[in-house]
């Protein structure tokens, strides 16, 4: 049984259709990188997975179990907004850590507010996710003193300590300096190592080679190619996937 099964997600904003139709599944422990150009709808489609946006047709289910369908026309309980969310772990471009608390009151806030467990467990729990990206020396310190990809590491960590069944990435390294995307792309690898399920939407063409699983190529709101990286990068068949890989390598060059 798949952990997430996504069918016929549309999503327009007025009379702009931005997903035309959207179908994928995957298997827990599978890694699936989603690349296309700006305004392809990727981020639309991560959006409408975590809940921040709504889909205005298809359906969502995790673990066997639909949590969203969009064909069932009212408006969804906050309470049950938040339940659907604790499915997905959101890591964005921007970090969005709270300015006014210190690496480990960030990792701890969100499974406190939610009482998931003892304090003393979500603790416990906080600085294994804070060794494992790697922070432990910066326990104490405030975003404003980390770099920004000591922040993004931070993040990971803080969508981590939710335990989601699905952990997304939204371009999780436009916001860096190139000598700083490494050190994210790295943690992010080496969660592929355990059981976490993950979509990455990504313009680091290597990165999604090397981890994904899987990669959906997306182009004017449809999946245009879908296929294992050795498919999509070495034997490409849209005449749209073979100008997005020559001008992501050209610009590489």
């Amino acid at each position: 049984m798949s952990v997430l099964q996504v069918k016929n997600i549309k999503k327009s904003f007025g009379s702009t259709e931005v997903l035309k139709g959207i179908d994928f599944s995957l298997e827990k422990g599978e890694v699936l990188s989603i690349i296309g150009s700006s305004g392809s709808g990727k981020t639309t489609l991560l959006r409408c997975l975590n809940f921040l946006e709504f889909a205005d047709e298809g359906t969502i289910s995790v673990n066997g179990e639909k949590i969203y369908d969009g064909s069932v026309k009212r408006r969804m309980k906050e309470a049950e907004i938040r339940k659907n969310r604790l499915h997905f772990g959101l890591v964005f471009q921007n970090f969005n850590l709270f300015p006014q608390y210190n690496v480990l009151k960030n990792v701890m806030l969100a499974p406190r507010l939610i009482k998931a467990d003892t304090d003393e467990n979500i603790k416990e729990n906080a600085l294994k996710l804070i060794e494992r990206v790697g922070l432990t020396d910066k326990i104490e310190s405030y975003p404003c003193e980390l770099s920004g990809g000591q922040q993004q590491r931070v993040a990971i960590a803080r969508a981590l300590a939710m335990n989601p069944d699905i952990l997304c990435f939204d371009e999780p390294t436009s916001a860096l300096d190139p000598e700083l995307t490494g050190e994210v792309l790295k943690v992010i690898k080496g969660l592929k190592t355990g059981d976490s399920t993950m979509i990455v939407v990504t313009h680091e063409m290597g990165f999604a080679r090397e981890v994904s699983d899987k990669i959906i190529f997306m182009a004017d709101g449809i999946i245009e190619e879908e296929g294992s990286p050795d498919d999509i990068f070495n034997r490409p068949k849209s005449e749209k996937m073979k100008a997005f890989l020559s001008k992501s390598f050209e610009n590489i060059g």
